[in-house]
C-alpha cells in the first residue's frame, strides 16, 4: 500500500511555552534522559515509510536544535530546519513550503507529543492514503458543557459525537495545500491543520489513537509525562 509513496512528516516546535512557566522552550525539557523534541522526531525516525522529517523551530533555537537535537542523536530524516511564523499555522506553513517536491502525503505533529505510537503514525499514513484526510484522536471521557458569556450552561452536547483530536494528523499534499490557501484568501485561523481542510469541504476521517498520547503543555503535564515514560520503561525492560 505504501510503495511509491513519499510521505513526509512536519513536527512544529515554534511554540512560546508560555503554559510551561519554563525558561526554556518545552520542547527542551529533558524526560527519560532526553529532551522532548528528541523523544518525538524518533517515533518517525524509526518508520520505515517516513522518507523525511521537517522540524519548525523558533527562529533563535534553529542552530540550538540543529547541535542539541538532530547531530547529538544522529537523526538522519530530519532534512530541513526552519523557522516558525507567529502563529503554529503559521509555522506548518513554512514546513509545507519546504517540503520535498516528491511528497505524496503529509504527517503534522507536535513536537511536545513525544508518545505518539508507531501504530498511530502507520494507521495514520494507511488513512491519508486511503481517506486523502485524516486525524489521530480519542473519543472523550468527560461531559462537555457549552457555556455563554456570563458562565451559564448553554447546552450539553452528546458526549458519544465527541472526540478529541490529536496528532499525527495526515493528508495527501494537494489536499492539504488547498486548505492552507484557502485558510490564507479567507484570513482563517485554525486550531488545527485538519480545520482548514473541512474548510474546503473535505472530509476527515477521525482515526482512533491512544489515550497517552499527550501534548505536554503545562507543569502537570510534566509530571503525567514522567509517569508514562517510566511505564514504557518498565514495560521495555519487562520485555526483555
Amino acid at each position: 500500500m505504501y510503495k511509491g509513496n513519499f510521505v513526509s512528516v512536519i513536527i512544529a516546535a515554534a511554540g512560546m511555552s508560555n503554559r510551561m512557566g519554563s525558561k526554556i522552550n518545552k520542547q527542551f525539557i529533558v524526560i527519560d534522559n532526553k529532551p522532548i523534541l528528541a523523544h518525538t522526531i524518533e517515533k518517525f525516525e524509526a518508520c520505515k515509510y517516513v522518507d523525511e522529517i521537517i522540524v519548525v523551530s523558533k527562529e533563535q533555537e534553529v542552530e540550538y536544535c540543529r547541535k542539541e537535537i538532530v547531530r547529538k542523536y544522529g537523526y538522519r530524516k530530519v532534512t530541513n530546519l526552519i523557522k516558525g511564523g507567529k502563529e503554529r499555522q503559521d509555522s506548518i506553513y513554512n514546513g509545507i513550503m519546504a517540503l520535498n517536491e516528491r511528497a505524496d502525503i503529509v504527517l503534522t505533529h507536535d513536537g511536545a507529543r513525544p508518545f505518539v505510537r508507531m501504530e498511530s503514525i502507520m494507521n495514520g499514513i494507511r488513512g491519508a492514503l486511503e481517506h486523502g484526510a485524516c486525524v489521530v484522536g480519542v473519543p472523550l471521557k468527560d461531559t462537555i458543557k457549552v457555556i455563554e458569556e456570563d458562565n451559564k450552561v448553554h447546552h450539553t452536547p452528546n458526549r458519544a459525537l465527541l472526540w478529541a483530536a490529536q496528532t499525527p494528523q495526515c493528508f495527501r499534499i494537494e489536499l492539504l495545500k488547498e486548505g492552507y490557501e484557502y485558510a490564507i484568501a479567507e484570513g482563517i485561523l485554525g486550531t488545527d491543520d485538519s480545520s482548514l481542510v473541512e474548510k474546503t469541504g473535505y472530509p476527515v476521517k477521525m482515526i482512533m489513537g491512544h489515550y497517552d498520547n499527550i501534548k505536554i503543555t503545562t507543569p502537570e503535564d510534566l509530571v503525567v509525562a514522567e509517569s508514562i515514560a517510566k511505564e514504557k520503561t518498565l514495560s521495555i525492560s519487562g520485555r526483555d
